[in-house]
């Protein structure tokens, strides 16, 4: 996102639209923030229709801009569909392809994942949605790859969150990824809302209780986060857990979607990406204290997880931007 000028965020409403989901994208992109010294986005409600009344008629809007204002927007959001079973309006698909095909961000809330692939812009991608939906949606939509269990996919130009509350995890998301990890936390601080909720929505399924139900990663996870200087291992991470290497993986892929080693990889590179931000130009020291050892191991995981070498990433989300 250049930081010289607001980014365009449109949300596109309709009737039963739900005012939770649109609290969220207002909270995030529709408040003034000076205080954090940088331009911020410029947000807009959007509909085909001149008043739109929200879920269960709480309330009605009116005097919002039409689809035009599609057009014109950087970024464009769908919440949720009451009733994904209900075609979407022809005019709101229209507006979403015209979008997709001049390169804007599309992103859906909840079932907001049925119109975006009603309208086509999700074939051959991967996508989420609420749990509760994900069977039909994927009877319906088979040439997308639905991913049920987590939080939200990136694709790109293309992201989906999948309930109603995952829309905050996707729109803190998208403030990193546009403006960097520190101005995302100062935005989560101020919302009492973590940056970063881990584990997926297979949390929230509805499902039988086991008998003896797994005590919690969190105390490993905590620990692991305290020690990422050191040269851990899955081998360190049973051991500290008192848990087998195997049975380590099981939890972490029930309780977190992930491996031990692929999670300490994203906490390391999370970590050296807050570091850089901070201006911290040794990356030697980088390196040591994230636990990837030397500055080439740095840039190469940095590089395979943000497509930048550390001087890019600094450059461009560093105290200088």
């Amino acid at each position: 996102m250049s930081q010289g000028s607001s980014h365009r965020v449109v949300m596109v409403v309709d009737d039963g639209s739900n005012p939770f989901e649109m609290g969220v994208a207002t909270e995030l992109f529709g408040l003034r923030r000076p205080e954090l010294g940088r331009p911020w986005y410029e947000f807009t409600l959007a509909s085909a229709r001149e008043r739109v009344g929200m879920h269960l008629g709480m309330f009605t809007l009116s005097g919002i801009a039409g689809l035009g204002a599609v057009d014109e927007a950087d970024t464009v959001i769908v919440p949720n569909r009451p009733d994904p079973q209900v075609p979407a309006d022809a005019s709101v698909l229209s507006a979403i392809r015209r979008a997709h095909a001049r390169g804007a961000r599309l992103m859906s809330f909840c079932t907001g994942a049925f119109t975006l692939a009603e309208a086509g812009v999700l074939d051959g991608l991967r996508a989420t949605t609420h749990w509760r939906w994900a069977a039909e949606f994927t009877e319906r939509y088979p040439d997308v790859r639905l991913e049920p269990d987590v939080l939200f996919v990136d694709e790109g130009t293309v992201l989906t969150a999948a309930g109603s509350a995952a829309a905050m995890d996707l729109g803190l998301y998208v403030i990193q990824r546009d403006h960097g990890a520190e101005i995302a936390n100062a935005v989560s601080r101020r919302l009492v809302f973590p940056g970063h909720r881990d584990g997926g929505q297979q949390q929230f399924v509805e499902r039988p209780v086991p008998v003896v139900p797994d005590a919690s990663l969190a105390p490993l996870l905590e620990w692991a986060r305290a020690n990422l200087d050191r040269a851990l291992t899955v081998a360190d991470l049973a051991t500290r857990a008192a848990t087998s290497q195997a049975t380590l993986h099981r939890r972490f892929r029930g309780e977190l979607g992930t491996t031990p080693l692929a999670w300490l990889t994203t906490e390391r590179v999370s970590l050296a990406c807050r570091l850089l931000e901070r201006g911290e130009l040794r990356l030697d020291r980088v390196a040591t204290e994230c636990g990837f050892g030397t500055a080439a191991n740095l840039r190469a995981q940095l590089r395979r997880h943000t497509g930048l070498s550390p001087s890019e990433y600094r450059r461009r989300f560093g105290p200088a931007a």
